[in-house]
């Protein structure tokens, strides 16, 4: 195979972080050239690495302007003749930015978000092998058209179906929907079948930023603190119970708020989809629906609200909206 390109953009998080003399903890500190030096491997590759030191934030601290800046710049690599570009950051967002990202990129070069869930400081540390894996994914033709994945511990994830589910484990993330696209061994990807359809939705964030809430629902709740919340927003998700059920109560609140605003119906349990005419009692799934609800499909919570915060920013309005998530969740 012939030299690849690949363009690195560090943000900082867990895979940057040092110790602070101050405090004891750790904190990001770390730069992309100091990151890329402690994996002696990548010099073995046949890959031009150009080398972007972004942001040096922990991965909460993430904002959409940081992540709509950071999508310009990888599309500028992409227009200077990269063939893939890798993202490190923090894992406690990765989940998150790597579907905003896949939502921005309509190209076919892959976008490789990693990071570390120990830090350089501890024995095992995995972001030199993780850095590694990442920039072999995003040399690699077999990702050709994938989007944005997710590379940790040597599996493959898309960013659509990609969900962190430890909170300490070297091995957080999963697809439980899905499973992982593929496994890098030897030195390749190998895929377990063919890359996914995926659907993009390029274009400047022209719109003044929109306040996009996410309401749980749960067992109890009167529905006075989601009137409250959803009096405040631009756009509303609602994690249901189950397959898109929400308390009777909530019913009244969300349809007047459908009537003003678009608001998505997702499920909290992040492995399965809303349905869409099984249950028919007042704030099942098909009685919320024929109110004005958007279905969120198989997108989890927080991606739904990705999307939705995104269309906003577009300039989408609610019809419009509908039609996306339809296209986008299925």
């Amino acid at each position: 195979m012939s030299k690849r390109a690949v363009a690195i953009f560090s943000l900082g998080g867990t895979i940057a972080m040092t110790t602070d003399p101050a405090t004891g903890g750790v904190v990001p500190a770390l730069s992309a050239h100091e990151l890329l030096a402690a994996v002696p491997a990548l010099q073995e590759l046949n890959t031009d690495l150009r080398v972007h030191d972004f942001r040096r934030l922990p991965g909460a601290s993430l904002s959409f302007d940081d992540l709509s800046a950071l999508s310009g710049a990888i599309a500028d690599a992409f227009q200077d003749g990269c063939d893939g570009a890798v993202v490190t950051q923090g894992t406690d967002t990765i989940e998150e930015t790597a579907y905003l990202l896949d939502l921005l990129h309509a190209g076919d070069q892959p976008i490789v978000v990693t990071g570390a869930m120990r830090n350089p400081t501890q024995p095992g540390a995995d972001g030199p092998a993780n850095i590694h894996a990442a920039v072999i994914a995003a040399a690699a033709p077999e990702l050709h058209g994938a989007g944005t994945v997710v590379v940790l511990g040597d599996e493959i994830h898309a960013a659509r179906n990609v969900r962190k589910s430890h909170s300490t484990s070297p091995a957080a993330f999963t697809s439980p929907a899905t499973g992982s696209l593929g496994r890098l061994y030897e030195g390749r990807v190998h895929l377990h079948g063919p890359l996914l359809t995926r659907t993009a939705f390029p274009g400047p964030l022209t719109g003044s930023a929109p306040r996009v809430g996410l309401y749980t629902a749960t067992l109890g709740d009167d529905g006075t603190l989601l009137a409250t919340m959803a009096e405040a927003c631009d756009g509303l998700v609602i994690a249901a119970f189950g397959v898109g059920h929400v308390p009777q109560n909530y019913v009244a609140t969300l349809e007047r708020t459908a009537s003003r605003i678009p608001v998505v119906l997702a499920t909290r349990i992040g492995n399965g989809p809303v349905l869409q005419s099984t249950y028919s009692f007042p704030g099942s799934e098909k009685d919320l629906l024929a109110r004005g609800l958007i279905r969120a499909g198989h997108l989890d919570p927080y991606k739904a609200r990705l999307l939705l915060h995104l269309l906003l920013a577009q300039g989408h309005k609610t019809d419009e909206i509908a039609a996306a998530f339809r296209a986008a969740a299925d």
